[in-house]
């Protein structure tokens, strides 16, 4: 059972001036007039309000205990976690020479008179290089029409307005593609296309809806392509003159025709039902393209929401041990390799001094320093008296005189720069030829430093695990520990050798990645593992588990599953309304982050029943009944296939997502 602590002292305010009352016959009997109006009684409730106060903080005391306990064992509140973004940066108009974006160039979104803005700083230097187009091909019938192949068109021609060949096939087929090879990569490019067509090609379409795609190479084979973001598209698919503007992902390499460039490619795709009641229409004959110029309009780099303070003068030392300063702007984020104390001595060149966790293993001779993220304040090592009466010191003392320099570091960090998209629009950094910036995305990742209550329910389980795995529960623990902002869910799985399948030792992690909107529905993309987190969670628990585990850190085995509920709304009912509400309680119930009855997430190995989604669909507010419910397994982000079942098994490493669920009005 959960320990009571006991209270100091448990009276209060009523319970002092009852037991004063009491005392008044006893030492002032000539006192009879003990109600309220009294002037003495006044005094009573006034003495008894300012001990109620001592009483108050007396019993804080074992708050206080417990935090000093904290300290003693190690435990420091976690620093705030920065949110990150891609922020796009565009040219005033196409260079002939590469533009530079330096680290560093701050961004920031739009400040008010009652809201200050909010700053993002780029990570790495961004080369915007003006594209050097090799190839372009066409990917379309043979004249038996009985197989596709690749046609070359000549660039001087199309440079020069004189080529007029069609883009497709003559009548355009699916999977038919026009091709852009070019000799630099342009990852995270604007790409511009400038282009000229014949205005008796193309029939058939409707210019605001052309049934193509613009994909990029980002590896080999079929699913080597990526859908690329159209800015803007003024060609009216491809029927007029106009200019394409597209946002580029990261590109690989691909080898087309016997040539080997980055492409990118505008193909004719496939037409949905639901796109075809909207009015998209396939080619009745093929665009034909008479000229092509490729130019660059920007690109896109990671920001951290983050400022960075160089530079920073602390103050001189005086040579004492334990000595503070402190650093003019907080929180302070995770300290980078080149972020650390200077401290110059006179005729001596600047020494590099080391940041600790603590002083534990510092000697006299160890430039060591403690930095507090939360309030900034730097702390050298301690003197501390030994049982033969010498002075022990933990870590050297910068000499006295000494000039202390903080060389960099950056504040910032906090659920504030989970900013929308859009709202980063200001340049505060003047970089050449840049017009405008913005985030495209969202951004996220942000986390606000931990607060002390937080710690405290932390405590107990870093006391248990003592910074080791050996459990389950350790694994859990730790691994929240080395990345709160990435990871939405862990669980650990040690299953049983049994038949020689497992190996003795083996530990399974699986992770479920933290999302900016876990309640609704979940691309498939989003619950895919960023390869940077596997490999930092992997090495933090290597160093912390035992020498005969073996760790394997992975993405559960997630079972898509759709539902199609048929019932009937009330009357005047909105039905659109009606429908969103149910389709918001499937997606939060069949969820791997908050599914499930508990709301913590679809249980692992828990095997879904129809019966769990009626249960979940009870008390819809504004629906007469439910007739009835299929249940149907789907691939990621897919539609019921195939027939209804009663039930759908999840293996014990697994979860339940939703695809994409139906509602049927009767």
């Amino acid at each position: 059972m959960t320990l009571a602590a006991p209270r100091l002292d448990d009276r209060h305010f009523q319970d002092i001036v009852d037991e004063a009352k009491k005392r008044i016959p006893y030492y002032c009997k000539e006192w009879t007039d003990h109600n309220v109006s009294d002037p003495g009684v006044t005094l009573i409730e006034l003495f008894a309000w300012m001990t109620d106060i001592i009483l108050y903080r007396l019993n804080q005391v074992p708050d206080r205990h417990y935090v000093k306990f904290m300290e003693m064992m190690g435990i420091r509140l976690q620093q705030p976690v920065p949110a990150q973004v891609p922020v796009t940066f565009w040219l005033s108009a196409p260079q002939e020479t590469a533009v530079t974006l330096p680290a560093g160039t701050e961004v920031a979104s739009t400040q008010t008179e009652t809201e200050r803005s909010i700053i993002f700083t780029t990570d790495a230097d961004f080369q915007v290089h003006p594209p050097q187009l090799a190839s372009v091909l066409s990917l379309s019938l043979t004249s038996d029409g009985q197989r596709k192949q690749f046609r070359s068109h000549n660039l001087r021609r199309l440079s020069a307005g004189f080529e007029g060949a069609e883009t497709f096939s003559k009548v355009p087929q699916l999977d038919d593609a026009l091709y852009f090879g070019f000799a630099n990569d342009l990852s995270h490019h604007i790409l511009g296309l400038e282009m000229a067509f014949d205005s008796a090609g193309g029939a058939g379409v409707d210019p605001t809806l052309p049934p193509y795609i613009w994909e990029a190479s980002t590896g080999d084979g079929d699913q080597g392509w990526q859908a690329c973001d159209v800015d803007m598209d003024t060609t009216k698919g491809m029927n007029v003159n106009g200019r394409v503007h597209l946002h580029l992902p990261a590109m690989q390499k691909l080898t087309l025709n016997k040539e080997t460039l980055y492409w990118v490619r505008a193909r004719v795709r496939k037409i949905t039902p639901e796109e075809q009641q909207a009015g998209m229409r396939p080619y009745q004959t093929s665009p034909r393209m008479q000229r092509l110029a490729a130019a660059t309009w920007g690109g896109a780099t990671p920001a951290t929401h983050a400022q960075k303070i160089s530079g920073e003068y602390l103050g001189q030392s005086d040579g004492s041990p334990g000595q503070r300063f402190q650093l003019q702007a907080s929180p302070i984020l995770a300290r980078t390799d080149d972020e650390y104390l200077l401290v110059k001595v006179e005729g001596e060149p600047p020494q590099i001094w080391q940041e600790v966790n603590d002083f534990a293993n510092s000697d006299a001779f160890a430039r060591h320093y403690m930095l507090d993220g939360i309030t900034g304040e730097l702390r050298f090592g301690p003197a501390v008296r030994q049982p033969d009466g010498t002075m022990k010191l933990y870590g050297a003392i910068p000499p006295r005189g000494s000039s202390l320099l903080f060389q960099q570091y950056r504040v910032g960090g906090g659920q504030e720069g989970n900013v929308q998209a859009g709202i980063l629009n200001t340049l505060k950094t003047a970089i050449p030829y840049i017009a405008r910036v913005n985030n495209r995305k969202p951004a996220w990742g942000g986390l606000d430093a931990e607060t002390l209550e937080a710690a405290q329910m932390r405590a107990p389980a870093l006391l248990r695990s003592r910074d080791r795995a050996v459990s389950e529960t350790d694994f859990e623990f730790l691994a929240r520990q080395a990345l709160p902002a990435a990871i939405g869910r862990v669980k650990c799985l040690q299953p049983h050798p049994r038949e020689d399948r497992i190996n003795p030792g083996q530990v399974f992690v699986l992770v479920i990645p933290r999302v900016a909107r876990p309640a609704g529905y979940l691309e498939p993309a989003w619950l895919e593992l960023n390869e940077a987190d596997v490999a930092a969670l992997r090495t933090y628990l290597d160093e912390r588990r035992l020498l005969t585990t073996r760790l394997d850190v992975r993405a559960p085995a997630y079972r898509y599953v759709a539902a199609r509920v048929q019932l009937r709304p009330s009357p005047g009912a909105n039905r659109a309304e009606v429908e969103a509400q149910v389709m918001d309680r499937l997606y939060r119930f069949l969820n791997p982050l908050t599914g499930g009855r508990d709301g913590q997430g679809w249980p692992f190995g828990r095997t879904l029943f129809v019966s769990d989604v009626y249960q979940c669909l009870q008390g819809m507010p504004n629906v007469d009944f439910i007739r009835n419910v299929e249940l149907h397994t789907t691939t990621p982000g897919g539609t019921a296939q195939g027939a209804p079942v009663e039930a759908v098994d999840v293996v014990a490493h697994g979860v339940v997502a939703s695809g994409r669920h139906e509602v049927l009005f009767i």
